[in-house]
């Protein structure tokens, strides 16, 4: 499904929302399964004494203030998630990366038939709204400003403007010259009528290095701000780093952020000795990019070679181990772990999946919002092949970009949470409390680093940053406050 981002910007005014514009067709007729449904409906409580009971490890007291207590700057995320099995058979769920512009209304079936909105309207209300009432706001209008996936920039804006009764710009972003949106003294502003519009409030769903055109902590109310993209949300180095230290901090409470063991901070020059520490079988990634791109699974020399051959924009990159089948994954400090993946369709094929959670975090806490998974195009060899195309096995990600800058979506690999596609992941209740906790877990230690990097003055710490991600081209690339 190939979507034409390269529109002009628009207005959205109250009463606009219409359905068949912000959800995939197959979506609108979808019908939730009841499994998923009676999750949604679980509450936290609920979630947290039942976390408890198959975690004897986990203090009670600790779980609770963790889906009840707010964040600080990272409000809405999505976590994707692997469903993982050790080589004993034990199962996990695994945090492969945690997204500050995260999508996903668009993929949810509604939970109700009177829920027409869907999750639009429960991140505005319970997200978006309480920011308006922030003091010390610039005057100024409202707005959607995107570089991707116009269904669900469009459709917040619609909720928006249902909301507030006002209306709502939005306004495409990308990352080159001449756009119709800039920031002027920490205020956003877009070009209306050849007039630049200061903006009070926007979403934000610019997702490409958002951080060259769009200061970490703007005057404009931002959800969420840039801050949160460069302390994990869109930083897959400093993201490791928020784990580890997340987990040093709560071990003595029994909880652990379940994520690949990582290596940090790693020259392109260092990837083949990290590669080999991991038994020659690894994930590759440029942390800073996201949609699926800047990965490369290396699973053979060539793919290695390959890597090794390309033109890199940054100098530092994050080594993991990958999981892949039971007889190819990595081999790391914990053993290998292997991919559960799909149940095995009439051709006796297993497919990689992921699970994406999206949640929003208020002054209540925690929410689920939506989810979706995602298949590979290929299904898991048992044994793999030499010289095989690991990628084609292992890769879920829906996006690709295209040779103009818009993007297309396979929508054909997408799994919804109906009572079709949920059945094939082999989920029960208890593996989405275990995902719905790993992902507040996940965006909890973002939050925290995001706090670290704020001066008591409210800008980003500059120096620390760089100490944190010693990648003198990204650092280069931040908007001056």
């Amino acid at each position: 499904m190939a979507i034409n981002e390269n529109m002009a910007q628009s207005e959205v005014r109250p009463d606009e929302f219409q359905p068949e514009r912000h959800f995939y067709p197959r979506v609108r007729n979808a019908v939730i399964h009841p499994l998923v449904r009676f999750f949604m409906d679980l509450g936290n409580k609920r979630v947290a004494d039942r976390y408890c009971h198959l975690h004897p490890e986990a203090a009670p007291e600790a779980v609770h203030a963790l889906l009840s207590r707010p964040t600080r700057w990272f409000r809405w995320a999505g976590c994707d998630l692997f469903h993982v099995a050790t080589e004993r058979g034990a199962r996990r769920v695994m945090v492969i990366e945690t997204n500050s512009c995260p999508s996903g209304q668009k993929s949810m079936p509604r939970l109700s038939e009177r829920q027409e909105r869907g999750g639009y309207e429960t991140l505005i209300q319970r997200v978006f709204l309480p920011l308006l009432c922030r003091p010390g706001l610039p005057a100024g209008g409202l707005a959607v400003i995107y570089d991707k996936n116009l269904m669900e920039a469009s459709g917040y804006a619609a909720m928006l403007a249902d909301a507030t009764g006002e209306t709502v710009h939005v306004v495409p972003f990308w990352d080159r010259e001449g756009q119709p949106a800039r920031v002027d003294d920490g205020v956003l502003r877009v070009r209306i009528n050849g007039g630049w519009e200061p903006i009070r409030a926007c979403m934000r769903y610019v997702t490409q290095r958002p951080w060259n055109r769009l200061p970490a902590l703007p005057r404009t109310a931002m959800l969420n701000p840039v801050l949160v993209c460069l302390a994990g949300g869109r930083n897959k180095l400093l993201a490791a780093k928020a784990y580890d230290l997340y987990n040093a901090d709560v071990a003595g409470q029994g909880l652990r952020i379940n994520a690949p063991q990582t290596m940090s901070d790693v020259t392109r020059g260092e990837v083949p000795l990290c590669v080999a520490r991991l038994g020659g079988v690894a994930v590759v990634k440029s942390p800073y990019s996201n949609a699926g791109q800047a990965v490369w699974t290396i699973t053979n020399s060539r793919e290695l070679e390959r890597f090794m051959a390309m033109e890199q924009r940054y100098k530092r990159f994050i080594v993991q181990a990958l999981i892949g089948n039971k007889s190819w994954s990595s081999r790391g400090t914990e053993g290998s772990l292997y991919h559960v993946g799909t149940v095995p369709n009439r051709h006796d094929e297993i497919f990689v999946t992921d699970v994406r959670f999206m949640v929003a975090a208020s002054a209540d806490g925690f929410q689920p919002v939506s989810i979706y998974a995602r298949r590979a195009r290929q299904p898991m060899a048992s044994t793999l092949p030499p010289g095989a195309d690991s990628w084609s096995m292992l890769g879920t990600n829906l996006s690709m970009r295209l040779p103009d800058g818009g993007w297309e979506t396979e929508t054909e690999r997408l799994l919804l949470m109906d009572g079709r596609d949920f059945n094939t992941l082999g989920l029960g209740l208890d593996d989405l409390i275990e995902g719905y906790l790993q992902t507040v877990m996940s965006v909890t230690a973002i939050d925290r680093m995001a706090c670290d990097l704020v001066t008591s003055s409210g800008r980003l710490r500059r120096r620390l940053f760089r100490s944190l991600t010693p990648d003198p081209v990204l650092c280069d690339e931040i908007m001056p406050d």
